[in-house]
């Protein structure tokens, strides 16, 4: 009979227990736990401090009873296993609670021991006041210290996933929170432009980023950082990364890798034929870079957990690898990353680019499109995806998980291009993000449509001695923020003005997006223009850039921080006109047919803002039916119907002023 021990619980070690038993219904599976929770949802941890969880119980995922009662296993908790005897398959236990020692003989062992949280060595480290969290212990110290001590001030030292989920959870509970991170911006492993729009999000509701900087000391209610600095803290938690669980392995001989964790092959087979392994312990195989490297996520674990029941029990079922794919909520902003980042693949050799787009997550025109940025890293030479991040508000795991799958099928960008997305105007757009994308990077692969990244653009400044930058959205953005230097020149007064262009000089150009910039380097192109590069991802990239690394060789005004809190309601502002004069004293009327909303981000001098849709309704009293009225809006679409519904109704001078920025080169 297969005598089966498991080392370890939570993610990999429940599941092959589980596994284990729906394979085998006369094996004697025996689980063995040190601490004193077996299968609990980790990832919950910051949810349930938040209060965003509301029960303690709905984490609890099994206990020893229930695995007995379900899969007949039997379960061994505050059991710690000092030592593994190869030769007589045995493992030696200690009975945290009272001493007992205890000895289980398998005929194959599977360990999943997971890893723990990097306890950093400094002044303080130790104080009662200072967390870190990986089980539910962790999460009941720190759920009782805020209960009872009522901390106002928190430092969380670590910008990544863990803790800027806890981060959130404490401004939640009503703590001013820092959180320290030391590397140049929160969520290291995305790139600048990524982890620019969750730092803006951090900011806007009240957390202080300090980045390039570390702590050196904890304090009983401050924390002392490299640089000089002092923050307020009452409590500190600690989230600087996770170490594997290695040595009962180390003891027993097993082989370590070359990425610091424990080796295993495709079947998840330790050096010991008859020890498998997995979950945060491991090193696996990366399936886009092929290297080894530890991937400490619940998804592999789980699925690892699986794999190894199934060998263990004489299966043959490789494991292909990870790809790393991990996502992340702060507050309302979500950012992503699967695969390799365009970093990650130069230095593997590869010769790699990116593009980056912006696009409303569903249709413009239903109500609450939110913009979702996408950014697809691909291997130049073959147009296969290689991974990317995405961020947004809403759709940002919908593309991220698209983006997982190309680059684990190594599909190229020119399949995404020509695939059927999900489209409902409540749910998608006809062409999505991932199609625009794609469409991008196809551009670019053939020279068509040439950008660079924001976080290019330094080297590429420095680069040129004669370089010219054209921005061509409308006036209003220009003057809210740009890249300092660039000249101002809407896309719709760009084929007017071309012979002012100097045609041997570089040429950068910019929109919002990216879009409109692409159009505006088509345009020059078509003039004649060799060298024009556009900004991939606009003003928007260049703004997330600029938030969280900044540029060394030009500035980049950044927009104003606007702030909320956990309980603040965004007001709707509405605004009729910007006339100084009363409409009725007006010989010529300027009537802006956009949305109030489009109208606030600026308008025509003395415009006034009657909604196409108020137009068409006959909620509007103009006056005179042969005065003078001129109509624009946004490109000149909306006001050319709402100038023939006027006529209809026997408005005899009116006139299409076109797209905000025509009109504004008249003002």
């Amino acid at each position: 009979m297969e005598k089966i021990v498991i080392i370890g619980g939570v993610a990999a070690g429940a599941t092959a227990a589980a596994k284990a038993r729906r394979l085998s219904p006369n094996a004697q599976i025996t689980m063995l736990e040190a601490g004193p929770d077996v299968s609990f949802a980790n990832c919950g941890l910051p949810y349930y401090i938040a209060g965003d969880i509301d029960s303690r119980s709905k984490l609890i995922l099994q206990s020893p009873e229930s695995f007995k009662e379900q899969y007949d296993v039997d379960v061994y908790i505050h059991t710690l296993v000092t030592s593994i005897d190869k030769e007589a398959h045995v493992v030696h236990t200690l009975d945290t609670r009272d001493g007992t020692k205890k000895q289980y003989a398998y005929t194959k062992l599977i360990l999943a021991q997971g890893g723990r949280p990097v306890q950093p060595d400094l002044p303080g480290a130790d104080n009662d006041h200072v967390f870190s969290l990986w089980t539910l212990g962790d999460m009941d110290k720190i759920d009782n210290y805020l209960k009872q001590e009522a901390p106002k001030t928190a430092v969380v030292v670590g910008g990544g996933f863990i803790g800027l989920e806890m981060v959130e959870a404490l401004v939640k509970r009503g703590l001013k929170v820092h959180v320290v991170e030391k590397m140049s911006h929160v969520m290291s492993l995305m790139d600048a432009e990524a982890a620019g729009f969750i730092t803006r999000e951090l900011k806007e509701y009240g957390v202080g980023v300090h980045t390039e900087t570390g702590v050196v000391k904890i304090n009983g209610d401050s924390v002392e950082l490299d640089n000089g600095q002092t923050l307020e803290a009452d409590m500190v938690l600690l989230s600087i990364g996770v170490r594997p669980t290695l040595q009962l392995a180390i003891d027993a001989g097993l082989k370590i890798g070359e990425a610091g964790g424990l080796l295993v092959d495709e079947y998840l087979q330790t050096s010991d034929p008859d020890i498998y392994a997995g979950g945060d312990m491991v090193e696996i195989e990366h399936r886009v870079s092929g290297k080894k490297v530890r991937i400490p996520l619940a998804g592999p674990a789980n699925r690892q957990g699986r794999i190894a029941a199934e060998n263990a029990l004489g299966g043959k079922h490789a494991y292909k690898g990870s790809i790393g794919t991990s996502v992340v909520r702060v507050f309302e902003a979500v950012a992503g990353i699967t695969g390799m980042s365009l970093k990650q693949a130069k230095a593997a050799g590869i010769d790699a680019d990116a593009v980056v787009v912006h696009k409303e997550h569903h249709t413009s025109y239903y109500p609450g499109a939110e913009t979702v940025s996408v950014m697809v890293v691909y291997d130049r030479q073959t147009g296969v995806v290689l991974g990317g991040q995405t961020a947004g508000y809403k759709g940002a795991d919908k593309r991220l998980d698209v983006l997982a799958t190309a680059a684990a099928a190594k599909i190229k960008v020119s399949e995404i291009a020509d695939m059927d997305f999900a489209y409902s105007p409540p749910i998608g757009t006809a062409n999505d993000a991932m199609n625009m994308a794609a469409y991008a990077a196809e551009n670019k692969i053939s020279g068509y449509s040439p950008s660079l990244l924001v976080s290019e653009l330094d080297a590429f400044i420095e680069n040129k001695e004669r370089l010219v930058v054209l921005d061509v959205r409308d006036v209003f953005a220009f003057q809210k923020s740009s890249l300092k230097g660039a000249h101002h020149l809407p896309l719709e007064m760009l084929s007017q003005n071309l012979q002012a262009i100097p045609k041997d000089v570089a040429i950068l150009v910019y929109d919002e997006i990216g879009k409109k910039g692409h159009q505006a380097l088509r345009t020059l192109k078509g003039a004649g223009f060799d060298e024009v590069y556009n900004i991939s991802g606009g003003h928007t990239s260049l703004q997330r850039h600029a938030m969280a690394v900044g540029f060394e060789n030009f500035e980049v005004t950044l927009l104003p921080l606007q702030k909320r809190s956990i309980d603040s309601k965004e007001e709707v502002v509405e605004v009729e006109s910007n006339q100084k004069v009363s409409r009725d004293e007006m010989e010529r009327l300027v009537v802006d047919v956009r949305t109030p909303g489009e109208f606030m981000t600026g308008a025509f001098p003395n415009a006034v803002n009657i909604p196409l849709d108020d137009i068409m309704s006959g909620k509007c009293e103009l006056g005179n039916t042969k005065r003078e009225i001129i109509v624009y809006c946004a490109s000149g679409a909306r006001s050319a119907y709402a100038m023939q519904v006027l006529q209809q109704r026997g408005y005899t001078n009116v006139k299409n002023g076109g797209g905000i920025a025509a009109m504004m080169s008249h003002a």
